[in-house]
């Protein structure tokens, strides 16, 4: 197994809204955490050699029908677990204890009460507020196990076997909400698990590059870059691996934001010496989604002419057997290829779900298990200036996202130009960097104003700004109203066909970030 790897946690998801939280907060704390179904079997869960396993929450009841199958024998293994909500409900279960449901159960912030000061409380506070959200509670507390702190209402909060072994907490350490959820976790994963700080950015670099190198062997690999963060790191960790071998590829599809492909051609060749090459495919982009407004239509479109262009420019410049894309877990997770029991499409993304089923090459996709921060993190180690590692994310479908209904070349140019107008005053500003991801976005409804004492009758632009970690979960950015005074002004008065300007103050969930 690789360095990076070892003396981590493995998660087995219940189908919490939480695991992917999970295993970010494990992460954050340079120790590996990969998530697993719940009926991974033993022998599969040794063979990873994990330090401890965590079981998350799930909206089932453990003794209701539906609950999912997992493997007992898992409950015996010789390292530490910890059980959160249903994980807890789960061990407590399974050794003999009692859970039941009042049809009352605890949602948002509760206060709980520690009973003692060791273990996995060891240094938290007698009283401190949680997050909540169960239905089922403990009622009898299984045989040499004992209760290490309560809710204000009295429900059991946490408990811990006799044999400092299986510890569990009702509440969610994981959210931010929970005030000393950090001081949990480090007990659990240091103090009592003795996890390995192994998962850093160096060790990631140096691990990929010699498994790039492996992989790849004396084939030429063609890499798709958009000028974003996660393709810029894909192709700089390809290039430091293969070097020539790496023929790095700008697709323009018309849909970049204004000047990107000329600028992004200038900084990787430039600034990082890369093999890099811009080809226009614009027209035959915007000949394939004349007509198309439904968004998911518009992805499965722009994903398939990715392809079919690679493989065109591909054959023109030379035979490539591989393919390197930008994909992130998150990119994974919300296209619904999770490795839990099931999960939700949310949307298809172009480089997971618009892929073609054949193909004339083998993907390879190094930062697939990253969440979006830790790219940055590799992308800072392999010394990629910060103007392009802290650049804000931007879909791979580029504009075509952004601009609900159907996409033409009018409605894109009035759309690049106000959202560089928004960019470049946030960065005026000194907001940019506050911000995890802002733009524009083209509304297929016109409003009635006033310029010039003239009526006018044109375009509605949304603005949209949030802050994350990771995009799986985001809060709407509050701007300064002089900002948003200022930038709405100055939209109207210098993007011809654009009249109206509004602010998208939806938090994700429920909404998305991007709004298709």
């Amino acid at each position: 197994m690789k360095k990076s790897k070892t003396g981590g946690v493995l998660i087995l998801d219940f189908g919490s809204q939480y695991t992917q939280l999970i295993a970010r907060r494990v992460r954050e704390k340079n120790v590996y955490s990969e998530i697993y179904p719940p009926n991974t079997s033993l022998k599969s869960i040794l063979s990873k050699n994990p330090k401890a396993i965590i079981l998350s929450g799930g909206p089932a009841s453990v003794f209701s029908d539906d609950a999912p199958n997992f493997d007992k024998e898992i409950l015996n293994i010789n390292i530490p677990i910890l059980g959160i909500c249903y994980g807890l409900q789960l061990l407590v279960h399974h050794n003999g204890g009692t859970v039941d449901s009042t049809g009352e159960g605890e949602y948002g912030f509760a206060t709980i009460k520690t009973v003692t000061k060791n273990g996995i409380v060891k240094n938290m506070s007698s009283s401190s507020k949680v997050w909540m959200s169960h239905m089922d509670h403990v009622t009898i507390v299984p045989d040499d196990w004992e209760v290490v702190a309560y809710s204000s209402n009295n429900i059991v909060a946490a408990i811990a076997s006799n044999d400092h072994m299986r510890f569990a907490t009702q509440f969610h350490p994981e959210v931010s909400h929970t005030e000393e959820g950090e001081i949990l976790l480090n007990n659990f994963l240091f103090h009592i698990s003795g996890c390995e700080k192994n998962w850093t950015a160096g060790n990631f670099v140096k691990e990929q590059i010699e498994s790039l190198k492996n992989k790849i062997g004396n084939n030429r690999i063609l890499v798709g870059v958009s000028g974003g963060v996660d393709s810029t790191v894909v192709a700089s960790l390809i290039n430091e691996a293969v070097g020539s071998k790496c023929f790095a590829v700008i697709i323009d599809h018309g849909l970049l934001r204004k000047d990107e492909a000329r600028d992004c051609v200038s900084a990787l060749k430039q600034g990082l010496g890369m093999n890099i090459h811009l080809y226009d495919e614009s027209e035959v982009f915007f000949s394939r989604l004349r007509g198309v407004k439904d968004p998911e239509q518009k992805r499965k479109i722009i994903g398939d002419q990715f392809i079919q262009s690679f493989d065109r420019i591909a054959t023109k410049i030379g035979k490539f057997k591989f393919l390197g894309q930008g994909t992130l877990y998150p990119d994974i997770i919300e296209s619904g290829v999770s490795k839990g029991k099931s999960a939700h499409v949310i949307k298809s993304h172009h480089n997971v779900g618009g892929l073609p089923d054949e193909m004339n090459f083998d993907l390879i996709e190094p930062l697939k298990d990253l969440f979006k921060d830790e790219v940055r993190k590799v992308g800072n180690k392999l010394n990629i200036s910060d103007e392009l590692v802290k650049r804000h994310p931007f879909p791979g479908p580029g504009l075509g996202v952004r601009i609900i209904g159907e996409i033409t070349k009018e409605r894109v140019s009035i759309l690049q130009e106000a959202d560089e107008i928004f960019i470049n005053v946030l960065k005026e500003e000194n907001e940019y960097d506050n911000i995890w991801q802002a733009f524009a976005v083209l509304i297929p409804v016109k409003t009635v104003g006033v310029m010039g004492d003239r009526r006018t009758y044109e375009n509605l632009i949304a603005l949209r700004a949030v802050t994350s970690l990771d995009g799986m979960t985001a809060d709407w950015y509050r701007m300064p109203s002089e900002l948003l005074s200022k930038i709405s002004n100055k939209i109207v008065n210098n993007v011809s066909g654009v009249n109206r300007v509004v602010y998208d103050i939806t938090s994700k969930p429920p909404g998305t970030i991007e709004w298709e």
